[in-house]
C-alpha cells in the first residue's frame, strides 16, 4: 500500500485506541476525513506492545477509497516511541500518515523521515504541537521540508501552562500555530472538544477554529464528526460568492473589480480560488 494514494483533507479527524480493534470499522464509517489509530495517550503502558501489533491490522484492512488512515505513535524522546517507529517499518501495509506527539524541534520530523522513508513510501508526517516550547519554536518546526501539517494539543498545553481550555485562554497559542502553518504553506488541525454532551460548544469552537485558519478539528467520539464536518464545509452562499469572484477575475482580468456589491482584489481572488479548489477536489 502506497502512502501516495491518499491526500490529507480537512474536516474531522477521529482518534481510535489501537487496542480497541472492535472500533476500527466504526471509525472508518464515522464520516471522518482522517482516521487515526492511537498508540499514545489512549493506551496504558502495559498494553503498548499489544497496541503496536493490533495497529498493523488498521492499515491492512484500510480502503483506499475511504478516509485517510494514520497512526499516532509515542514521543520519539521515549523508548516506547522509538519502538513504535521501528515497528512501523515492518508493517505489511505502512501508514500513509504518521502523527508525532510532543514535538518541540524539527529534529523529530527529520528522525521520523529518516527511519520511515523508503523506495515507494514517504508518509505524511504531522507534528502534534502541545507545549509552550513548541509554540515558541513553531516557525522553525513548520519550516521542516518533510512536515505535512500540524495538530494543536490543547489539553497538554493547558495543563503545562495552567491555562483554562477555553477559547480566549488558548487563543494566542492557536493564533501562533495557525499563522506559522500558513506561512509554511501547510495545514493546521485544531484540538478535540472534550465535552461530549455539549454539541453547541463543539460547533462554536469548530467555527472559530475555521475562522482562524485551521482546516479541520480532531474528534474524540464518532458523534462529533458530523458537527465538525459541517462547521468546516463552506456554505452554499460562501461557495457561490467564491465562484463569482473567480469567474469575475477570469473574465475581466482586472486586479480590482466588484462582485455582488463587494470590492475585491488579489487577496480576495486568492482566497476564493483556494476555497473552490478545496471544494472541487474533495470527494
Amino acid at each position: 500500500m502506497s502512502a501516495t494514494r491518499w491526500t490529507a483533507p480537512g474536516g474531522a479527524w477521529i482518534v481510535t485506541p489501537a487496542v480497541a480493534g472492535d472500533r476500527f470499522a466504526k471509525a472508518r464509517e464515522s464520516g471522518a476525513a482522517v482516521t487515526l489509530v492511537d498508540l499514545e495517550d489512549s493506551v496504558a503502558p502495559q498494553h503498548k506492545d499489544l497496541a503496536r501489533e493490533r495497529a498493523a491490522d488498521f492499515f491492512t484492512t484500510a480502503d483506499p477509497a475511504g478516509p485517510l488512515p494514520g497512526i499516532r505513535i509515542n514521543s520519539l524522546l521515549t523508548l516506547t516511541g522509538i519502538r513504535d517507529l521501528a515497528a512501523l517499518t515492518d508493517y505489511p501495509c505502512r501508514p500513509p500518515l504518521v502523527l508525532l506527539p510532543k514535538v518541540e524541534s524539527a529534529r523529530d520530523i527529520e528522525i521520523a523521515a529518516a527511519a520511515l522513508d523508503a523506495d515507494g513510501y514517504a508518509p505524511q508526517i504531522w507534528a502534534l504541537i502541545e507545549t509552550p516550547r513548541a509554540i515558541d519554536k513553531a516557525p522553525s518546526i513548520v519550516a521542516t521540508p518533510r512536515l505535512a501539517g500540524v495538530l494543536f494539543g490543547a489539553a497538554d498545553y493547558a495543563a503545562i501552562t495552567g491555562a483554562g481550555r477555553t477559547w480566549p485562554a488558548l487563543l494566542h497559542a492557536r493564533s501562533v500555530l495557525a499563522n506559522s502553518a500558513a506561512a509554511a504553506g501547510i495545514a493546521a488541525v485544531d484540538s478535540p472538544w472534550f465535552e461530549l454532551g455539549d454539541t453547541d460548544g463543539l460547533r462554536r469552537e469548530a467555527e472559530l477554529a475555521r475562522e482562524l485558519g485551521f482546516t479541520g478539528k480532531a474528534a474524540v467520539h464518532p458523534s462529533q464528526v458530523p458537527v465538525i464536518t459541517e462547521a468546516f464545509r463552506p456554505t452554499d452562499a460562501e461557495l457561490a460568492q467564491a465562484r463569482a469572484i473567480v469567474d469575475a477575475r477570469t473574465h475581466t482580468g482586472s486586479s480590482i473589480t466588484s462582485v455582488r456589491g463587494q470590492m475585491v482584489g488579489a487577496p480576495f481572488y486568492a482566497a476564493a480560488q483556494a476555497l473552490t479548489d478545496r471544494t472541487d477536489h474533495t470527494p
